[in-house]
């Protein structure tokens, strides 16, 4: 059997476009899975007992069900209760976005329980309320010692985001599936999308890697 680079050189322009579109989505779901996860978290460990149930509640559920029968709860189950069909595009940045959410969640808290005790109790010395302390003291602090897991969480979500392909939103992955339906290259086209997945991920581990030297060296100024 012999390897057909025509057909990796005709092809690459169309799973590098899949590509984009799959940089995009990890991006839009990593961004909200950040903002749900940073509320989650401190909901974890706040005082109120009705907010810490409810954010495990979430956590447990979304880190405890796979992605992809979230993806069909959202694209399918979801509109038969609404009544309102749910765009593709909506649906997997929706899913894996508050998929990202939960893992991230523990990763906040992780995060805050990591700093000292006595930063909260400086805080508060001073007259600020316990929610003034958590924003302007306590997570931006975590937030450095947070940055490689969530490195990690974008690597993840970045090679997870192929499942959104059985909803027929065409990123890297389904694109991939159209171009071997069409040439039945499926040695040439999986090797490419193989490629291409550790382009991407060895990238943005090494941009990882960057800012978290980057913060260390700005914690020793």
């Amino acid at each position: 059997m012999q390897f057909n680079w025509d057909l990796v050189v005709n092809s690459f322009p169309l799973l590098l476009i899949g590509a984009g579109v799959t940089i995009k989505i990890t991006a839009m779901s990593v961004a909200l899975g950040i903002i749900i996860g940073l509320f989650a978290g401190i909901a974890r460990i706040c005082h109120v007992r009705v907010l810490r149930l409810l954010a495990a509640v979430y956590v447990d559920f979304f880190r405890g069900t796979p992605l992809l029968v979230q993806i069909f709860l959202v694209y399918f189950a979801l509109p038969i209760i609404t009544g309102q069909r749910i765009d593709p595009y909506v649906a997997a940045v929706g899913a894996c976005g508050i998929n990202s959410g939960a893992y991230v969640a523990e990763i906040f808290r992780a995060g805050i329980q990591s700093i000292d005790e006595g930063q909260m109790e400086a805080g508060r010395s001073l007259g600020m309320t316990w929610q003034q302390t958590m924003r302007y003291i306590i997570v931006p602090q975590a937030f450095k010692r947070v940055i490689p897991p969530l490195g990690n969480e974008f690597i993840a979500l970045l090679k997870d985001s192929s499942l959104v392909s059985v909803i027929g939103f065409e990123e890297l992955t389904r694109r991939g599936q159209l171009i071997i339906a069409k040439t039945y290259g499926s040695l040439e086209i999986w090797l490419s999308v193989a490629i291409i997945y550790l382009v991407m991920t060895l990238t943005i581990s090494r941009f990882v890697a960057y800012l978290e030297r980057r913060f260390a060296t700005d914690d020793k100024h």
